[in-house]
């Protein structure tokens, strides 16, 4: 991985080979040490300098045990090399070799952008391969034998549902062209869309019987079950793919549209395949219990939340399009994890890294704003201040781990976590106390135990105490802003004492003061 040269330090090329070790694209070359080899007449000459004591390869940033640092800082070598997981280190070679990026450039910036947008179709989708396929071969059974079933697709928000339907409903269409079969007839439902529940039946049966005149009697569910139950009119039908997005707006008080949807498929002679796709993982079995009793369930295809793996994947396979690189790897490895510890929604990490460029360009304004102005206040030469701006374009010409830190806190602050940032410092201490405390596997705990952990974090901190009596009025205070609930007791320090909010809230406001940093760990 490509590490940061100290701030003045001459910067030097460099590229990642697929062996891992660091080559130079320079005039300073290093020459690759063969494995095995204990021979430094390749390395350079030999000088009169002892030579340095070996390490493991594993500690040193360019792979050789005995090789020089090439320029490479080593505390800033070694802060780039502790990744607890190994995301960044899977990025392949086209990843890192990319020229960066220029923000200033409007096109650049647009392209970025519109990768990471929502709306933007990627054009290969990644780690839904096995959900895809169970998809895809249900349909096809379906298909070549020519008989109706239902199935439902659940999942969280953003786990890539729609986006992948979608590449079955094409992946199906190719695959009945080329062995010769009869295309279904494809209908995508939004049921957002539908002004009224029952409309979804009328819309299958104009997609069943186009030339059909639309009268009010009978239903057009009534006109469908009779279809569907006849043998002689199933004679030149084709099978019809039925895709119903957002599936829990048909949702009745009665369940009757719903049901009445999903027993179109029981019908004897149905020609209907219905995927239904929708949020609830348990609709099926809350909402169906007539089907269950029939044991006419749909198969049940569940999309689980990304991973920090998957987040991290699809992301860079949409930056791949782009012919430089845009983000800091650890900027996105920070995205992912976050992400994927708060919902795993896709679409959620999308909009953080958009918000993270829009944090960039603030910080170019700001910047060239303020070099404007020192340029006009000092009188800097024509030479000085092109000098100036060259430096300040080589320094913040990505989007690093700060942008993404801000755009991931402006995106999942909350009321909570505000309150908890603005309090006195002692106040923070004792609600991160109490976090330690129920860290242990506490339910509860008495305000002398918090005041005795309170005290040990004061300790290793340097910070003074506060006396037993404030210690108790401001567990009060934070009890009166909903933070803590405190329990009844003759006396104080046995009143028992209860986070009235979510630790990972506590542990969010608090990450990015250095007092509590390793004390959340």
């Amino acid at each position: 991985m490509p590490s940061i040269p100290a701030k003045g330090s001459p910067v030097i090329p460099t590229a990642v080979g697929r062996s891992g070790g660091i080559r130079s694209t320079g005039d300073l070359t290093t020459r690759k040490r063969s494995p095995g080899s204990n021979s430094t007449a390749e390395d350079g000459p030999i000088t009169s300098t002892p030579p340095p004591k070996r390490k493991s390869p594993r500690l040193c940033i360019n792979g050789n045990p005995s090789g020089p640092a090439n320029g490479i800082e080593k505390e800033s070598g070694d802060k780039l090399a502790k990744p607890s997981e190994l995301l960044v280190k899977k990025l392949p070679d086209n990843f890192v070799a990319k020229p960066k990026w220029n923000p200033r450039d409007m096109e650049h910036l647009s392209a970025a952008k519109e990768a990471l947008h929502v709306s933007s179709v990627p054009s290969m989708v990644v780690c839904r391969e096995d959900e895809r396929r169970r998809i895809f071969e249900f349909c096809k059974q379906c298909i070549e034998q020519e008989k109706a079933g239902s199935l439902y697709v659940c999942g969280c928000p953003g786990t890539g549902k729609s986006l992948s339907m979608e590449r079955v409903n094409q992946s199906l269409l190719d695959w009945a062209k080329e062995a010769g079969i009869q295309t279904p007839d494809v209908l995508a439902i939004n049921c957002t869309s539908l002004t009224d529940t029952s409309e979804i039946f009328s819309k299958i049966l104009h997609e069943s019987q186009p030339r059909r005149k639309s009268n009010s009697s009978p239903s057009p569910l009534q006109c469908l079950q009779g279809l569907y139950s006849r043998k002689q009119q199933q004679i030149n039908m084709k099978m019809t793919l039925v895709i119903a997005d957002e599936l829990d707006y048909l949702i009745t008080k009665d369940k009757a549209v719903l049901h009445d949807l999903f027993m179109i498929t029981t019908l004897p002679f149905s020609k209907c395949i219905l995927i239904g796709i929708a949020n609830a993982i348990d609709l099926a079995d809350r909402f169906l219990p007539r089907l269950q009793s029939l044991n006419c369930l749909p198969t049940v295809v569940t999309f689980r939340a990304y991973s920090k793996e998957q987040i991290f994947m699809i992301i860079q396979q949409r930056l791949m399009a782009l012919p430089y690189i845009v983000f800091q790897p650890q900027a996105l490895e920070l995205c992912a994890r976050k992400v994927a510890a708060a919902s795993g929604d896709m679409r959620k990490a999308l909009f953080i890294c958009r918000s993270a460029i829009e944090m960039l360009e603030a910080e170019l304004r700001e910047s060239m704003s303020s070099l404007d102005w020192s340029s006009a206040e000092i009188g800097y030469s024509t030479e000085q201040g092109t000098a100036a701006h060259e430096l300040t374009k080589q320094e913040i010409d990505i989007v690093r781990v700060d942008h993404m830190a801000v755009a991931l806190s402006k995106t999942y602050r909350s009321q909570v976590v505000e309150t908890i940032q603005s309090l006195p410092q002692h106040q923070q201490i004792i609600l991160c106390s109490a976090v330690k405390l129920f860290r242990k596997g506490k339910k509860d705990t008495t305000l002398g135990e918090l005041g005795r952990s309170y005290l040990d974090l004061c300790k290793s901190t340097l910070i003074p105490p506060v006396g037993t009596l404030e210690l108790s009025s401001m567990c009060r205070v934070l009890g009166d802003q909903g933070l803590l609930k405190l329990g009844q007791s003759r006396e104080d320090k046995l009143r028992r004492v209860t986070l009235n909010v979510d630790e990972a809230d506590i542990a969010f406001a608090l990450q990015g003061i250095r007092v509590f940093r390793n004390c959340l760990k």
